[in-house]
């Protein structure tokens, strides 16, 4: 009868046990993520397309709106904060994600409040009603917008005023009204489907990441070394041990204890002896370029990691990085380009069918091509 190799021995399940539960652990934390941020990204999406005011909102407020004006948001509570040394802010943009943690409850170095009341948003102004008067920051004069990271502040800059000054909110709602006025700000300048497009094409590549259900350990996977305490570790550092000593050992050369000096010293020459002959030293080999045509096989470099992408001069891989809006002008000699490819407006990235569009970030982007694969990076 032939010997068969047994996996019932009790070390085993033991180790499936634990690879097994580390492994369902590990997803369930990075499945758990993953929905959190996913559920966040399409609340997102759903406010930015039903976000709507209107001029009933502001009744009742102290604060006469313009003919075509509506009003988005009020917030009753809100301080005015002004800054006390002069800054240039950057160029409000339609930048949106989802913020990882909400900002601690502070307020930033060189930040002083002046006054606190209600914030209110509409399509044209950010206006808040303070107990000493109003202050206006209309976006069409608006030259500077900057949102503290790390702290509830959103500062921003007019040209009809000297002080940069902006609204310190409650933390738990900071996220909501920095979203709410960058929708609001997009509506001023008829961008609002710029914003879904980029929510869109976030959550698309969200949707890439998603985290896979990992396999079930079993027991005959399991490797001599899971049977050490310790594992792997022990049996690298046993191993580098046993290479270490014999060496160490050959190093000291314990059987010869008065030195090969001595021994050579207590040896007289022979009178007669021939002077012995200095053979010169042999010049290391150089390397010399191949000449054109000729047949030697040259060393190839390592094979780039570029994640599945040909390879290509420009550097462009599917790993990540930087979106590609401006492709170099021989892209299409080494990514098979879709057709009317330099017509598409928006970054570049592979279709279903392996095919490269310019058209990412769009609704209708490689609508033709089996949608979105994947984004191509430099």
């Amino acid at each position: 009868m032939a010997r068969t190799d047994s996996t019932g021995s009790t070390w085993r399940y033991r180790w499936v046990h634990r690879q097994n539960e580390r492994r369902r652990r590990e997803f369930r934390s990075a499945d758990k993520a993953w929905r959190r941020r996913d559920e966040e990204l399409r609340r997102l999406r759903t406010l930015a397309e039903e976000f709507q005011g209107s001029a009933e909102a502001g009744a009742g407020l102290p604060l006469e709106l313009a003919p075509d004006e509506v009003v988005f948001w009020v917030l009753p509570a809100a301080q005015l904060v002004e800054v006390r040394h002069t800054t240039v802010l950057p160029a409000p943009d339609l930048t949106v994600a989802p913020a990882a943690a909400p900002p601690r409850p502070r307020r930033p170095d060189g930040v002083r409040v002046a006054d606190a009341g209600m914030a209110v948003i509409t399509n044209r102004r950010l206006v808040l009603l303070g107990g000493r008067g109003r202050r206006d920051w209309s976006y069409g004069r608006m030259t500077g917008l900057a949102h503290d990271p790390h702290a509830p502040v959103t500062l921003m800059q007019v040209l009809d005023r000297r002080r940069t000054s902006g609204l310190m909110l409650p933390a738990d709602v900071a996220a909501d009204f920095r979203f709410k006025l960058t929708l609001a700000f997009a509506d001023a300048i008829e961008q609002r489907g710029a914003v879904l497009d980029q929510l869109d094409e976030a959550i698309a590549e969200h949707a890439q990441l998603k985290p896979f259900r990992p396999q079930i350990a079993t027991p005959a996977q399991a490797r001599h070394f899971a049977f050490v305490p310790g594992g792997r570790r022990t049996v690298a550092v046993a191993a580098g041990i046993a290479l270490l000593v014999p060496a160490a050992l050959l190093d000291s050369d314990p059987s010869d204890p008065t030195g090969s000096e001595v021994a050579v010293a207590a040896t007289p020459a022979p009178s007669t002896a021939a002077p012995p002959v200095v053979l010169p030293a042999k010049a290391p080999p150089t390397l010399s370029k191949p000449r054109r045509g000729s047949t030697a096989a040259t060393p190839t470099p390592a094979r780039e990691a570029r994640c599945g992408a040909p390879a290509n001069p420009m550097g462009y891989d599917f790993c990540g990085g930087e979106r590609i809006r401006r492709p170099a002008v021989e892209v299409c000699d080494w990514f098979d380009c879709v057709p009317e490819f330099w017509a598409g407006r928006g970054h570049l990235v592979q279709c279903g069918d392996g095919s490269v569009s310019l058209t990412g970030g769009r609704r209708d982007a490689c609508a033709a091509h089996d949608g979105v694969r994947r984004t191509v990076w430099r």
